[in-house]
């Protein structure tokens, strides 16, 4: 064991990564596991650490590795483990809570101040050759879904968090705004769980083709903003343009916001209708103030929340969503890496070419 390597792909400094050899991870509690990591997605927060070095309060001020959309091989267990054995296949959750705080208390664990998160600073991610997390957090896969379906349970958990509080249910009009993975995944759960209407917005002609053939029932291009017009007056006009086109009466049930665009965020505003709910998910540039049509949200009595993370439940049901083939992952892959090409791999992803849409990188063979 001595002679064996823990190749690492690791964020030293903002725009400068490097693969390096690192001890391999011990068990330090009775309920962690260790993981030899198979398959791991590019999440965009990823890169913006990359980028940036930082999403909001969470700032890099030491090396870190990066990676947390995950899946891997149980190689050792803790004593106290008894949910896996050494050779199960796991997704692994990526956020490890306190359990002890009211928000994890509460099942409200996406809060807890305490939490270990893969791949936030100052916390270690997941591309890494071995990964040492806790048992209650792996989830194991069932024989026929493959380690890259179970890398991207994480990214069907978001959408799972996200419809989760927007309360999406059977027989209601959705409106997702982004056709990106995040976007295309709150489509493909909202049909899953029995949505009348579901309708994909995005710029990109090619993303919302793809959309309407994974999980969106109609699709939508916004129009470009006449010079002359204000944006906040053109984003109520966009709204119009759109209950007309859909014959959505009043409005959506629900709204979804997945791009943090402000032009989307006021146009999913005017269309919500009365009484109904708008969901925050995109965060959009680092400290980004948006206008926000606030009258018309509280004349309309809008059900107004935001979606961090995940909550009690999500991870099971991300996993049988493509357990039983309601969502099927493996579509969005366009692109795989070797592990020694992670940073060509992150390049790619970077460069947000439309034709793009999940890229995955395969774990250390040896």
């Amino acid at each position: 064991m001595s002679a064996e390597r823990n190749p690492s792909f690791v964020l030293r400094a903002v725009k400068d990564v490097v693969l390096e050899d690192r001890d391999i991870p011990t068990l330090k509690d009775p309920w962690d596991v260790r993981v030899q990591i198979a398959q791991t997605g590019i999440c965009g927060s990823d890169v913006h650490y990359w980028q940036r070095g930082r999403i909001g309060d969470f700032v890099l001020k030491s090396p870190i590795v990066l990676g947390h959309e995950s899946s891997g091989t149980v190689v050792e267990i803790g004593s106290a483990v008894k949910n896996l054995k050494v050779g199960d296949r796991v997704a692994i959750e990526p956020g490890v809570p306190c359990r002890h705080c009211d928000y994890c208390r509460s099942g409200a664990y996406n809060l807890c101040p305490d939490t270990v998160f893969a791949a936030t600073p100052p916390h270690d991610g997941t591309l890494s050759k071995y990964y040492i997390t806790q048992s209650d957090y792996c989830y194991p896969l069932p024989q026929h879904m493959n380690l890259e379906e179970g890398a991207l349970v994480e990214p069907v958990e978001v959408a799972v968090q996200i419809t989760k509080v927007g309360n999406v249910s059977p027989n209601q009009t959705v409106v997702v705004f982004g056709c990106g993975p995040i976007g295309l995944l709150c489509q493909a759960v909202s049909k899953a769980y029995s949505a009348k209407k579901v309708i994909g917005v995005d710029i990109s002609q090619s993303r919302t083709e793809f959309a309407r053939r994974f999980g969106a029932d109609e699709v939508f291009i916004p129009p470009a903003k006449p010079s002359d017009m204000d944006e906040t007056v053109w984003s109520e006009e966009v709204a119009r343009i759109m209950k007309e086109k859909f014959d959505l009466g009043e409005g959506p049930d629900v709204v979804l916001e997945a791009t943090g665009a402000q032009a989307c965020i006021q146009t999913g505003i005017h269309l919500t209708k009365k009484g109904g709910t708008y969901v925050q998910a995109g965060m959009g540039r680092e400290s980004q103030n948006v206008v926000f049509p606030i009258t018309t949200a509280c004349i309309r009595d809008l059900h107004i929340r935001g979606s961090i993370r995940y909550t009690v439940g999500c991870y099971p049901t991300a996993v049988d969503l493509i357990a039983s083939g309601k969502i099927d992952v493996k579509r969005l892959i366009t692109n795989r890496f070797k592990f020694e090409k992670a940073e060509e791999a992150f390049e790619l992803v970077r460069r947000g070419e439309e034709s793009v849409i999940k890229v995955v990188i395969e774990g250390v063979s040896s």
